[in-house]
């Protein structure tokens, strides 16, 4: 399958020197690290405007995508109440965001938790996105910084919104019966085409039917897992993403992947079009994330101080939180925008949230009531 590029010509000549120094495919995993990522040229190195707010951007604004945070100031707020028992309950004065976007978020939690929090650290690939995040935060200057490589030791709250379904997959695709890892090549035109090789890999439970099914792995998502178990000496972590139990994520049913991207608030199914200008992303499959962090405790001998504190759906997770007696208090629009994060058809459902803890468990605010735990 042949797709028409719209490539800038330093990413073009770039992919194409990759490809043929990798004998003339690569695996969708790299493809999507250098859409994204390659520095310079990815769609988070060439720009700071991908991230925008609504309803602003929906009425003539020059982003692709909007996040909660960007949504309503009240999610930030929420999230608030559970960054704050977490950071009593495990003693630690310090927030690590991973990915922090537009800087909406660090700064809805410096505001909510004033003196309690005490630096907040940034991990953030996109120098670009950097600046527009410096801007936000100017009023929190003292007590921000960032960061390119992690420390031995991590103490304090790690969060992490839309984290995981930007880090890059791989293609499985099971074709008359065989299973093919999917990835990338030029065709005799010069354009980007699909090329699917024959590959020991298989997604972690078996798919039901002779269907051809096309579905992705996770090894770069479940490898940070695993690097947060080994950094983090005491605190919390909070994951907040899309994405669905093993279950649901492997069903015989969903036969098409979950691989999708976003340029000016619309999606589509093509990550070979407009290359370079548009986000590419993967549903999560939270089972493998639990399950990586629990494999990961095991190997490294602190199981017994490694804790699944919860997983529900965004929607629980702020109610949990106290968002329904913040919009008491909220004007209208200030409601009609927060609702997005709750509706079933918007956010609410099909976001998730996970927690974990590093010492002794305790009952987290977010999941005391709706915990579905019990199904990854």
């Amino acid at each position: 399958m042949v797709a028409t590029t719209s490539l800038t010509s330093d990413l073009q000549v770039h992919l194409a020197q990759v490809i043929a120094d990798h004998g003339g495919w690569i695996g969708f995993d790299r493809f999507m690290a250098l859409a994204l990522y390659a520095p310079g040229l990815g769609y988070y190195s060439c720009g700071d405007r991908q991230i925008g707010n609504l309803p602003v951007d929906r009425a003539g604004g020059s982003s692709d995508f909007a996040t909660a945070p960007g949504i309503s100031p009240l999610f930030g707020r929420a999230l608030a109440v559970q960054v704050r028992q977490a950071l009593e309950l495990t003693q630690t004065d310090s927030i690590w965001e991973f990915g922090a976007g537009t800087g909406a978020m660090a700064a809805q939690l410096l505001q909510a938790l004033g003196e309690q929090v005490r630096s907040y650290t940034i991990v953030d690939l996109s120098g670009s996105l950097q600046h527009r995040q410096r801007e936000t935060l100017a009023a929190f200057a003292d007590r921000v910084r960032w960061v390119t490589e992690l420390p031995a030791a991590i103490r304090g709250v790690v969060l992490g919104n839309e984290v995981l379904d930007a880090m890059p997959v791989q293609l499985l695709a099971r074709l008359k019966g065989q299973w093919q890892e999917r990835g990338i090549a030029w065709n005799l035109d010069g354009q980007l085409c699909w090329q699917d090789r024959p590959t020991d890999l298989r997604p972690p439970i078996a798919i039901d039917g002779a269907h051809d099914y096309l579905t992705e792995i996770h090894p770069q998502a479940e490898g940070f897992m695993r690097t947060l178990v080994d950094r983090l000496a005491r605190g919390a972590v909070f994951l907040i993403d899309y994405g669905f139990t093993e279950s649901e994520y492997y069903h015989p049913q969903r036969a098409m992947g979950t691989v999708m991207c976003h340029q000016a608030h619309r999606a589509d199914t093509d990550p070979l079009v407009d290359v370079g200008a548009k986000d590419i992303t993967a549903h999560v499959n939270f089972t493998g994330i639990a399950l990586a962090a629990q494999q990961a405790a095991e190997q490294a001998g602190v199981a017994d101080d490694w804790q699944l504190l919860g997983y529900t759906s965004q929607a629980r997770f702020l109610f949990n939180c106290g968002l329904a007696q913040m919009l008491e208090a909220a004007s209208v629009p200030e409601r009609g925008m927060a609702n997005k994060l709750l509706m079933e058809h918007e956010m609410g459902e099909l976001f998730k949230v996970i927690g974990f803890c590093r010492g002794p468990a305790w009952d987290a605010i977010g999941f005391v009531q709706g915990d579905r735990s019990h199904t990854l």
